[in-house]
């Protein structure tokens, strides 16, 4: 039996726009009895067809469309073809041959809701975020070993976005061997360690790696602020292009050793290099205390902001550090400033470092608009598959 989700008048705009997913408020009725990720039709209120998509009865998008054509069919070969398609787009852009590890799948980037798939040298991390994405995913994992041949496949889907799809978070070995405890990753010519098993997000900040050279277009002969620093990719690219030192600033004292690490993989010198573990807030607070001033600082934090109705409170947090840090950049130095909540969007993002700057007493222009590198692609149709914002100042 064909189940079929049918929406009120005029909630069919935004499916006819090619969004993907459906709210729950949009729902007129549903014909039949759908299970967790099951394939449903969704129609107009007056029948139109308008696409299929899996059913997600516990979470607000109560679908997700994996087409909006009349005639494709959801089966393996579905999503064989997908898997194909973003396979050829990181091909025809060159990645493979720049790096070992990159997005393989962006989710509804790729056409695919809740699935991402990232490559790390021999082994992949997948991460399956929606109720749709879990009823596939034997389907999908077994496709991505016959097309890579990986060494292994690990799974990633600890993160709490489940929660609200009524799935539980877990991770661990989905085909062949478990990655090491850390995997040497390379991009251009720089090397990393990277945790593929409990690192934040698939194990790297992979949608950082073309903004990271460009860092290191600025970094020569400069003293660098790398803050909310991770495992060091900022600081790592900026000593590698020649900066006389950098500064990396992370909370965690176990991401402190890897940075460590990392310079050493590189062979730089650890002396142009001083790691403090601290809260970035405060950090800076002692900083401007102490009138220590730097040429570049680099603010990457991490997402501020998971629903609507904590949006204020990360603009304020987003302002505050970039206040902070706006203070301590020497005249004609740079900032570059990222936001990855995808709530906080492009033009708020520009107002709230807009609002630093004034209150900074400093002028401030954008060089250049920063987001996420190729392999994780945005949909046109989809804004919100555009996360990653950043901008490059120069500061006055």
């Amino acid at each position: 039996m064909t189940i079929k989700v049918v929406l009120k008048t005029g909630r069919e705009h935004s499916v006819l726009r090619r969004h993907p997913w459906i709210f729950s408020g949009a729902i007129d009725r549903v014909e039949g009895d759908p299970q967790p990720g099951e394939t449903v039709e969704v129609l107009s209120k007056r029948g139109d067809l308008l696409g299929r998509g899996a059913y997600s009865p516990q979470s607000q998008i109560r679908v997700r469309l994996w087409s909006f054509e009349r005639d494709v069919k959801i089966d393996d070969e579905f999503f064989y073809r997908r898997l194909k398609q973003a396979w050829h787009i990181r091909q025809n852009l060159g990645i493979p041959e720049r790096t070992n590890s990159y997005r393989l799948l962006s989710a509804e980037a790729d056409g695919l809701p809740g699935i991402i798939a990232d490559r790390y040298g021999d082994y992949l991390v997948c991460q399956f975020l929606s109720a749709g994405a879990e009823y596939w995913k034997k389907t999908v994992v077994r496709q991505l070993m016959e097309l890579f041949s990986a060494k292994g496949i690990y799974e990633r889907s600890d993160v709490g976005v489940r929660k609200k799809e009524g799935l539980p978070l877990v991770s661990g070995v989905l085909l062949g061997d478990e990655p090491p405890d850390l995997i040497e990753i390379r991009e251009e010519d720089r090397r990393f360690l990277a945790d593929l098993r409990n690192g934040h997000k698939t194990g790297f900040y992979l949608d950082q790696r073309e903004n990271r050279s460009v860092v290191a277009e600025y970094a020569k002969d400069a003293e660098v602020l790398n803050c909310f620093a991770y495992t060091g990719g900022f600081g790592i690219a900026a000593l590698k292009a020649g900066a006389e030192n950098v500064v990396n600033v992370e909370a965690v004292a176990g991401l402190l050793n890897l940075i460590d690490e990392n310079i050493r993989l590189n062979r730089l010198d650890d002396k142009r290099c001083e790691n403090i573990k601290g809260d970035v807030f405060q950090v800076l607070r002692r900083f401007g205390k102490e009138n220590r001033t730097f040429d570049v600082v680099v603010l990457d934090p991490p997402k501020f902001v998971e629903s609507q109705k904590h949006l204020k409170k990360a603009s304020r947090g987003y302002k505050d550090i970039n206040l902070q840090a706006l203070k301590l950049i020497r005249r004609g130095g740079f900032l570059f400033t990222f936001s990855c909540s995808g709530l906080i969007r492009t033009e708020l993002f520009q107002k709230i470092v807009a609002d630093a700057a004034v209150d900074a007493g400093r002028e401030v222009q954008i060089l250049r608009w920063l987001t996420q590198s190729p392999d994780h692609p945005v949909a046109l149709h989809i804004p919100e598959s555009l996360y990653l914002k950043g901008l490059l100042c120069q500061v006055w």
